[in-house]
């Protein structure tokens, strides 16, 4: 039926998510999903909600949940964009900043979405490549290399080397590029990596975009929010009005607002996590795996003597899923979920038994 397709849809190349498949018993750890459940009260203030609120429109502004947001970073409603989910929050972004003649910048081993929009909204992609060590040179996103760029994008921490810049190099970026949007991409910041919303009441030309789908747990209610001064939010919410006014539903806003609210529950989740992941590394370094340093909820690794496709495969025999990218200087790693300490500890068991077969067999 392409026959009846518009222009450039044949060409355009979507986005790969996360395999979600329904297996009984298998161990999930490929899609950066939080092991914990969000917050309890999160639940109970749904279950409170449905009624007959839900026969009427949702508040369109998320007025509630913008003011929730605000106050957590010290900022105004008015600086606050909410969206469904983060990647709406970031379509909504490239339609209305990066759509101008000249290239986006963005890393070349970044999240993938970034090439996607690109193809979808006519955007001139530039990848810039990372080091040697896979880190983000702050240096390359300056100077002559930004002259006539439409915008910059990337995520910080990166996705999926699991690294990150540190808030003085983020400011180096933004102020280096006051003709164009720097948007920073903060889905796994609070993983260990100091956020740039300090920043945005200073530079006009920052965007941060945040998700409840990683730290807050809630990849199942698709809630994402970006934080800038009130032109991007007013340009932002222009898209909004013109494609969707309104995107989140009533119980994803009081759910939202119940996950922001209970600072004591995040902070020991996001604990856990974190003592796991360090756990994890040090696990898998033991094991003979280069492990890049992660401030996020998931590991980048790899091992000399197991391909990561092998990996990948051979885990899976054992219902353990984690993700292997076929990409041009990280085909040999994998990304891996941090989970439960009980399910990294099942995964190195795993890992330990699939090496000595390997060892085995190359005697």
């Amino acid at each position: 039926m392409n026959s009846l397709w518009s222009p450039g849809i044949a060409d355009l190349k979507p986005y790969t998510p996360g395999e979600q498949p329904k297996v009984e018993g298998l161990l999930k750890l490929n899609a950066n999903e939080h092991p914990y459940g969000p917050s309890p009260k999160v639940q109970a203030v749904m279950r409170e909600a449905i009624g007959d609120n839900l026969r009427l429109y949702p508040d369109s502004t998320s007025t509630k949940l913008r003011q929730a947001i605000a106050k957590q970073y010290g900022l105004l409603p008015d600086q606050v964009f909410v969206g469904n989910g983060s990647d709406e929050v970031l379509a909504h972004a490239f339609f209305a900043f990066f759509r101008r003649s000249g290239p986006l910048l963005f890393p070349d081993i970044s999240y993938s979405f970034y090439p996607v929009y690109c193809g979808l909204y006519g955007v001139v992609a530039k990848r810039v490549p990372l080091d040697e060590q896979l880190h983000i040179n702050p240096s390359d996103y300056m100077g002559e290399a930004t002259v006539g760029a439409t915008g910059i994008i990337f995520p910080n921490p990166n996705a999926p080397t699991g690294q990150a810049l540190t808030l003085d190099q983020v400011k180096s970026i933004v102020q280096a590029n006051p003709h164009c949007v720097v948007l920073v991409d903060e889905a796994y910041v609070d993983f260990g990596c100091e956020s740039a919303a300090s920043l945005v009441v200073d530079f006009p030309n920052l965007l941060v975009v945040h998700t409840l789908s990683k730290s807050k747990s809630l990849a199942g209610m698709r809630v994402g929010y970006a934080l800038g001064q009130q032109s991007l939010i007013d340009a932002l919410n222009r898209v909004k009005d013109s494609f969707n006014s309104y995107p989140l539903d009533h119980l994803a806003q009081v759910g939202a607002v119940a996950a922001i609210e209970d600072q004591a529950y995040f902070e020991w989740a996001t604990q856990q996590v974190i003592s796991a992941r360090e756990q994890l590394t040090q696990n898998l370094m033991n094991l003979g795996f280069e492990v890049l340093p992660s401030k996020t909820n998931f590991v980048f690794a790899k091992h000399q003597h197991i391909s990561g496709l092998e990996l990948t495969q051979k885990l899976r025999e054992h219902k353990i899923l984690i993700r292997h990218f076929n990409l041009p200087r990280i085909s040999e790693f994998v990304r891996i979920t941090v989970g439960t300490f009980d399910q990294c500890k099942r995964l190195i068991n795993c890992i330990e038994s699939i090496l000595i077969d390997v060892h085995h067999q190359a005697k």
